[in-house]
């Protein structure tokens, strides 16, 4: 076994020493896709990939029982026949709503100036200390809180959108003139909280990060994610969305001055009261965006809502805050799966495979992404993809160069004179038997196979030079036709004859197999010999001359590789074996019981399992052989076979 695992090893280590171009390839791709990070170029992609990750998450699309939402609609500001609404409206609606008990209201209007009448009941209203209103950050150019408010029950309404314009993080703390400015999600989340017995404070993790409950709200990152180089002024997070619609319950404006409205809705809960008219223009582009066909910008209140219930959630454990890893896991991350793309390049080379393996590859890579996704992390997606898909196209494009040489490098050497399987073996083992731009020696046991035509100078002086060659061609086609039918290789032609093997080129070390590339060529010389005598009988008829020929076949060891240097390049066959086979061949000429002679020594014979019949010619002396060989004469098929 162990014999066995070493012979493995060193067939496959020419292909293990071209895996350097995958390292280079992983190296060198994973270099260029972190610079690109560097540069902000991959993010428009990976926000892409976050969007769609948004999408196919499966939460579930039951409504936030915790807030309800009045809605400002086109019909509203139809009824009331002006914009702003008067101050006497929105204190109206803001009774009606204090007399269903609610835990909080969130007032998303900015009201920096009275609008009379009802301006004294207003002030009472935002007054009241659960009614929370909004200003502008920067209230020197923006609009500044309603002067009847609190500080502290004012929260800031901007929204922070990335550079796509799509809102994906909350804004949580922000720096003015006037110093630390909480939004207004925020303000109305601690709110409900208070009344739930959960309060803010400093995390025992980090005393700059806030917690709220089981969740310690760490801010995020200019690289977190998908992100780089993000603005991360101020405090922010990255916002979970909880559904696209159907978030929570909704009332328009008139419904509750009507007092059509559901109180149970109301008692206990947190109520935002903000604009959805279109006409208002207080939308934004979300995840969400490019699979609605209407209604495609999310207004504003709903998002503050998207980021209350997100507050919620995480303060008591029901949502996850959204996690992200560090920079060298990222690296590491982007790392292997270029690593892993190369590999699929490496060990795939049909096109149907690469495209299975490269496809199999992604959708592991994606389920793998959205799987961390549910889990509320968010890790690179677009960036391991690219990188994916380059390697793949790097290493298949270098193996696709590397193939193309090394057939025309076989072909060069082998020409056409395989049969398909001994081409498919070798085209197999080409990364093994290609070393260095050639063939390198290989010792094999093989079965060497010799032909050449008796008196054939005699034959030549009598005939037209053309006709001769053609009649040649004739014969040595049928030789050539019947070596490849039974899985031989024409190493080369002598003129009038050929050099042939079985069990080239590929090293075969079980006997068995060595027995059958035996079995193969004595077979085939028998075959050349029934194929000769129907070419006699044809060549007579069309009065081309008779001819006998001899066949010489040795079993032993060989060394094959390639012969020349790169401007001349043979395929050779060199040995004892070879010579031997030979000299059989050429041996008592003198001696020609058939028109076909098969001669064979004692090496060949042990492997044919009694399948022919042969006749014994003893122990001949070979020229150029110190030795004697045992030499004998295969006269047919046994009387069994068939």
């Amino acid at each position: 076994m162990i014999l066995k695992l070493a012979q493995k090893i060193r067939v496959l280590w020419p292909d293990l020493v071209n895996a350097r171009v995958v390292g280079l390839a992983t190296i060198s791709v994973t270099t260029v896709l972190l610079g690109l990070r560097s540069l902000d170029q991959l993010q428009p992609l990976e926000l892409l990939a976050y969007d769609n990750l948004v999408r196919l998450r499966s939460l579930k699309k039951e409504l936030d029982p915790r807030l309800l939402l009045v809605n400002i609609t086109e019909a509203d500001i139809h009824n009331q026949a002006q914009w702003p609404f008067p101050d006497q409206t929105i204190a109206k609606v803001l009774q009606q709503l204090q007399t269903l008990e609610p835990v909080v209201i969130g007032l998303d209007l900015y009201r920096d100036f009275p609008v009379e009448p009802g301006h004294r009941e207003l002030v009472t209203q935002l007054q009241q200390p659960n009614v929370i209103t909004v200003q502008s950050i920067n209230t020197l150019t923006g609009t500044p809180a309603p002067p009847a408010s609190p500080p502290e029950q004012i929260g800031f309404s901007s929204v922070t959108t990335d550079p796509d314009d799509v809102v994906r993080r909350n804004l949580l703390f922000a720096q003015n003139e006037e110093g630390t400015l909480y939004s207004f999600s925020l303000r109305l989340a601690i709110a409900y909280l208070k009344a739930q017995g959960i309060s803010p404070h400093p995390s025992q993790q980090n005393p700059d990060y806030l917690q709220l409950g089981k969740s310690v709200f760490v801010p995020l990152q200019e690289n977190s994610g998908g992100y780089d180089n993000i603005e991360t002024e101020g405090y922010q997070i990255l916002l979970n969305y909880r559904c696209s619609e159907d978030l929570v319950h909704q009332v328009s404006l008139s419904q509750v001055l009507a007092g059509q409205i559901e109180p149970s809705w109301v008692k206990d809960k947190i109520v935002l009261i903000g604009s959805t008219a279109p006409s208002l223009k207080d939308l934004f582009l979300t995840p969400y965006s490019p699979i609605l066909r209407e209604n495609y910008e999310m207004p504003g209140v709903i998002l503050h809502t998207q980021m209350v219930s997100q507050l919620l959630d995480a303060a008591t454990g029901k949502r996850r805050l959204f996690w992200f890893w560090s920079q060298s896991t990222e690296g590491l991350w982007i790392f292997s799966w270029v690593l892993i793309g190369g590999i699929v390049g490496w060990v795939f080379r049909h096109p149907l495979t690469v495209t299975l393996g490269s496809a199999f590859g992604l959708l592991v890579l994606w389920g793998s992404c959205f799987y961390i996704f549910t889990l509320a992390g968010w890790v690179p997606l677009a960036s391991p993809a690219l990188g994916f898909l380059c390697t793949v196209v790097i290493v298949v494009t270098f193996q696709s160069h590397q193939d193309h040489e090394q057939q025309q490098m076989v072909m060069k050497l082998l020409g056409q004179n395989t049969s398909p399987q001994v081409a498919d073996a070798l085209w197999q083992a080409r990364d093994y038997l290609l070393k260095s731009g050639k063939l390198p020696g290989v010792s094999l046991n093989a079965t060497i196979f010799f032909t050449d035509i008796k008196n054939f100078s005699t034959i030549s002086e009598t005939m037209n030079p053309e006709v001769l060659l053609e009649w040649l061609n004739e014969f040595l086609q049928v030789l050539t036709h019947e070596i490849l039918t039974h899985q031989g290789i024409v190493n080369k032609f002598t003129g009038d004859g050929l050099l042939a093997a079985f069990g080239v080129p590929t090293p075969q070390q079980d006997q068995q197999k060595i027995a059958a590339d035996a079995q193969a060529a004595v077979t085939c010389a028998l075959v050349i010999s029934d194929r000769l005598n129907q070419l006699n009988q044809n060549w007579l008829q069309r009065g081309l001359p008779k001819i006998q020929m001899r066949i010489g076949i040795f079993t032993g060891a060989i060394v094959a590789g390639s012969l020349g240097g790169k401007d001349r390049l043979e395929y050779g066959i060199i040995g004892d074996t070879v010579n031997i086979a030979s000299r059989l061949e050429s041996c008592e000429k003198h001696r020609q019981p058939s028109d076909c002679r098969i001669l064979i020594g004692y090496e060949t014979l042990v492997h044919l399992q009694e399948q022919f019949e042969v006749e014994s010619w003893g122990w001949l002396a070979l020229k150029g052989k110190e030795q004697m060989v045992d030499v004998y004469r295969v006269v047919g098929w046994r009387a069994n076979k068939e």
